[in-house]
């Protein structure tokens, strides 16, 4: 049995990650059969050797890095807030970041190599500033999380006008796009690209770690435990908001995935806030490869948009999530 601490587990999704890229790499709407895959190997300027390792290789390996920064914020949100149903999306961090980019695609900024990408993070950076100035003044996480599903709701709101009044049809395809999210023709630099920011991501919240496991036992402990209080917040809304921030610049919104990676493997951690990032952030990695090769390979006339799978998944565990919390807080 896999208990709190044992390296197994991170073993066991590192694991996972491995062989959903092979599957990822190897298996595709247009099977190969063995001489081509030989060919890919082998002759590494061969047709199957591009396919193989510039068109899927480089997407699955953007779709790791993109989960695994989503489940790393989900993580890092649920145990600042002490709840369950926090992510990115709900204190609006993924919309605001979201609604960065839209404004930069529709402003004719997507020639501009970086532009959306930046703006994006640039977004995910404004939500975390008004959510750490909400909660200098608000002592509660439910307050928190109710600004932020305004916030949420007021980046949505904004986005849909922009989309609206943009007066270029192919901008309106391309934000839509972004909305409806993806890891589509994604090369090897939107995989350089987005790596640093959730490395540096991550750095802030193992930083944070500490302070994150002194908070789950009640606010009024940790402060008289010396924790200090402010300088962790902080810490933790700026690693929640680059990692989501460079999740949406690559890969556009991708829902659930920040809310459901942390509760697959909070069990085998016992619930410690601090040992759960790195988990959650490898099986954030390991739930959107897999998610992302299975909308690749579903046949349909048109690829399933990454975002739209893990929204028609993620929906139903997501009220399965709010109902079991729902009666643990009745009980």
């Amino acid at each position: 049995m896999i208990r709190a601490g044992d390296p197994r587990l991170i073993a066991l999704l590192a694991l996972g990650i491995l062989l959903a890229l092979v599957l990822a790499v190897t298996l595709g709407e247009t099977p190969f059969d063995a001489a081509q895959y030989a060919a890919g190997l082998t002759q590494w300027h061969s047709d199957e050797a591009v396919v193989l390792w510039q068109i899927r290789a480089p997407r699955a390996v953007c779709a790791v890095v993109v989960g695994a920064a989503l489940g790393l914020a989900g993580a890092v949100l649920q145990g600042l807030l002490r709840n369950p149903l926090a992510d990115p999306g709900v204190l609006g961090v993924s919309a605001t970041a979201a609604l960065a980019a839209a404004g930069a695609i529709v402003l004719g900024l997507a020639a501009v190599p970086g532009a959306v990408e930046v703006s994006a993070l640039l977004g995910a950076g404004l939500a975390a500033l008004l959510l750490l100035a909400v909660a200098r003044r608000l002592t509660s996480p439910e307050g928190l999380i109710l600004f932020g599903v305004a916030l949420s709701s007021l980046a949505g709101a904004l986005t849909a006008l922009i989309f609206n009044l943009s007066p270029s049809p192919i901008a309106q395809a391309e934000v839509m796009s972004w909305l409806l999210g993806s890891v589509q023709n994604r090369s090897w630099i939107d995989v350089g690209w987005v790596t640093p920011p959730v490395l540096v991501a991550g750095a802030l919240a193992f930083a944070a770690s500490g302070g994150l496991r002194m908070l789950s036992l009640g606010e009024e402990a940790a402060a008289t435990s010396g924790l200090a209080m402010g300088r962790m917040k902080m810490l933790a809304l700026i690693a929640a908001a680059v990692a989501a921030g460079a999740a949406v610049a690559v890969a556009g919104v991708i829902g659930f995935v920040g809310l459901a990676a942390p509760h697959l493997v909070r069990a085998a951690v016992r619930g410690d806030p601090a040992r759960l990032l790195l988990p959650s952030a490898l099986a954030g990695g390991l739930m959107l490869v897999l998610a992302d090769l299975m909308a690749r390979v579903i046949p349909t006339d048109q690829e399933l948009k990454l975002g739209v799978f893990t929204a028609l998944v993620g929906a139903p565990l997501f009220a399965l999530i709010a109902w079991r919390a729902a009666r643990e807080w009745r009980s």
